[in-house]
């Protein structure tokens, strides 16, 4: 098992108690979490075994079964935003959006501030360390995400 820290401050904060998370790296494996938001609705939260993401994951397990009918379903004012993850940028998956004629918004790089989906993985981050009891497992991790 690796142990890595992850901060959660400001510039100059770094090394402050609060602003340190412990994250505990198992090997043999990961999660992976995606959701989608919409002002006037939301998916379910998906959570998927795995450790990493590639541009064809992303296409076949999250554009296509999961974001693609949430889009369609949010009307033709719908346009689909994701974060720049190297995945998301790729050509397959471009190539794929574009396909599907969904209206896509140009992001600068690095501005995951400006991501309001941002503001829900901190809510959900946080009470999960928030527990009283701190999931042990990747399914305990599972059952407290969903």
């Amino acid at each position: 098992m690796q142990s890595g820290l992850k901060n959660r401050g400001e510039p100059g904060t770094r090394y402050r108690a609060p602003n340190i998370v412990e994250r505990d790296h198992y090997r043999g494996g990961g999660l992976l979490v995606w959701a989608g938001i919409a002002t006037n609705g939301r998916t379910d939260l998906y959570v998927f075994a795995g450790d990493s993401v590639t541009a064809v994951r992303y296409r076949d397990e999250i554009i296509h079964p999961l974001a693609r009918p949430f889009i369609a379903a949010m009307g033709t004012d719908a346009i689909f935003m994701d974060d720049n993850a190297r995945p998301h940028g790729a050509r397959l998956v471009r190539r794929y959006l574009e396909s599907e004629t969904n209206p896509q918004m140009a992001w600068p790089a690095r501005s995951l501030d400006l991501n309001p989906i941002e503001h829900v993985w901190d809510m959900l981050g946080r009470r999960i360390a928030g527990r009283s009891v701190p999931p042990g497992t990747l399914h305990e991790i599972q059952q407290a995400l969903l």
